[in-house]
């Protein structure tokens, strides 16, 4: 649910293929937890409630079966979290590591200009107080399902 990923995906890098072996130790670190986070969501979605899910994901993942949460616990957990308004886009820690992914992301593709250049645009519109405005949607992770059919809601 947070991630946006399939459980499985040989299309991801070694390490990556199995959902819950790739985020079940990020799932422990507070401060690792937005890695966990899809980047589509662009910093649309609550701090805390991120935290709270990503704890929920962790009990969901006990390898002891009678520790997990029942199904009805798990609904319960979740129903709050939907008015929390902490939005990731204002945290300096989420817009520092937004600015570290893009950097990476950019190295990765042979751009490492480019990457010098978002990484100290985020610093001056940090320490200027302006929200910057920074769009992954079209970057080279971008979704396949972006140009997918919308799924018939009746």
């Amino acid at each position: 649910m947070m991630s946006g990923r399939r459980s499985m995906d040989k299309n991801r890098p070694n390490g990556e293929h199995n959902l819950v072996e790739w985020a079940r130790p990020l799932l422990g670190e507070r401060q690792r937890f937005y890695k966990l986070v899809d980047p589509r969501l662009e910093g649309n979605f609550s701090v805390k409630g991120a935290q709270k899910a990503a704890q929920l994901a962790r009990a969901c993942l006990s390898r002891d079966p009678k520790a997990r949460p029942l199904m009805s616990q798990v609904v319960e957990a979740l129903k709050p979290l939907l008015n929390l308004k902490d939005m990731a886009s204002s945290s300096y820690f989420y817009q520092t590591m937004q600015a570290e992914r893009m950097a990476h992301s950019s190295s990765m593709n042979g751009r490492n200009s480019h990457s010098l250049k978002v990484h100290g645009s985020f610093a001056r519109a940090s320490a200027n107080g302006q929200q910057p405005m920074r769009s992954m949607s079209d970057g080279p992770r971008a979704s396949p399902f972006r140009y997918s059919p919308k799924p018939n809601m009746k």
